[in-house]
């Protein structure tokens, strides 16, 4: 009779899928699993850049697939845990590390880029999802880590669809941790990461229609929010803040949750203010790009020089 796979408790031999991951924070984080020992499955729509880094792993001694995968599409997705499955034998945690965004007043962007924000990041993620949990419920265990963001608890002036999806995704691991629970599904866990703004190719990628460069205060390095979600992989918690910035605006909404909107509409306002002109563009929303392949965006040195520039 064949033995029953096991939880793992560390991530030496874990599978582990990653969408998202030709650039930011998903790139990251694949180098990291890799180095810490995990097979890692790599997620993207760029062939290239996945192909590419999967190449880096196994030279460096790793073991690495990746499947070219639009996340919007559910036969897509479908394939992606098959061939980790195929490839790898048991799964033992998918990160859904989905997201894209536009910037600017909900009126001035275009329905087709709203839903196309909801397509990737809500229905992308539901569709992961359900992918992983029913090859998780087959093998008793494993855990599904969703990249949320502060947004998920903040609504954000000039990203609202964004921070629409973004709650969705808050919302969704609450319930499916409920429904775990009712199903006595011990084995399984979500867990949700909600980072401050990151310094990644995000802010390249997303649709503008401010008129200006993307900014945001206070950006946080990639590399913060890159070992948040490695620990999450093994040490799953069901709400996970990234950073001081991300605990205090997270808790400052619980308790003053209007002026907290309030403070973070005109914190977000001042940095568009600060900003250099910009055509409008739906960047990367609706079809890759080849710009913004690496795991930092560059967009705090950018700021640092328009800020020079002011003075």
């Amino acid at each position: 009779m064949a033995s029953t796979p096991t939880p793992r408790t560390e991530l030496t031999g874990a599978t582990v899928v990653v969408t998202g991951a030709s650039s930011g924070l998903g790139r990251g984080v694949s180098l990291a699993l890799a180095a810490s020992g995990a097979n890692v499955v790599l997620a993207a729509r760029r062939s290239g850049l996945i192909e590419d880094l999967a190449a880096q792993i196994i030279e460096a001694g790793g073991n690495s697939l990746a499947v070219t995968t639009d996340v919007s599409r559910g036969e897509e997705v479908a394939r992606l845990g098959a061939a980790a499955a195929e490839r790898f034998g048991q799964l033992d945690v998918w990160i859904n590390n989905v997201g894209v965004g536009a910037l600017g007043f909900f009126w001035d962007i275009p329905a087709e880029d709203h839903a196309r924000i909801v397509d990737v990041n809500l229905k992308g993620l539901i569709l992961g999802a359900h992918e992983a949990r029913g090859r998780f419920r087959a093998q008793g265990f494993g855990t599904l880590v969703n990249i949320g963001s502060i947004d998920s608890e903040v609504p954000l002036a000039y990203q609202a669809s964004y921070a629409a999806t973004k709650a969705g995704i808050l919302s969704i691991g609450r319930s499916l941790n409920e429904e775990l629970r009712l199903a006595g599904f011990e084995g399984i866990h979500v867990c949700t990461v909600m980072p401050w703004a990151v310094d990644t190719p995000w802010w390249i990628h997303a649709a503008n229609y401010t008129g200006h460069t993307p900014r945001m205060a206070a950006m946080d390095d990639p590399a913060l929010v890159i070992d948040a979600i490695v620990r999450a992989c093994v040490e799953p918690e069901e709400e996970i803040p990234v950073g001081a910035k991300a605990r205090v605006s997270n808790a400052s909404h619980q308790w003053f949750p209007e002026l907290t909107e309030r403070l973070s509409a005109r914190l977000a306002e001042r940095e568009i203010a600060k900003a250099a002109p910009l055509p409008h563009t739906s960047g990367a929303i609706h079809a890759p790009m080849s710009e913004g392949a690496g795991i930092n965006g560059g967009i705090r040195d950018r700021m640092a020089r328009e800020d020079a520039q002011r003075h």
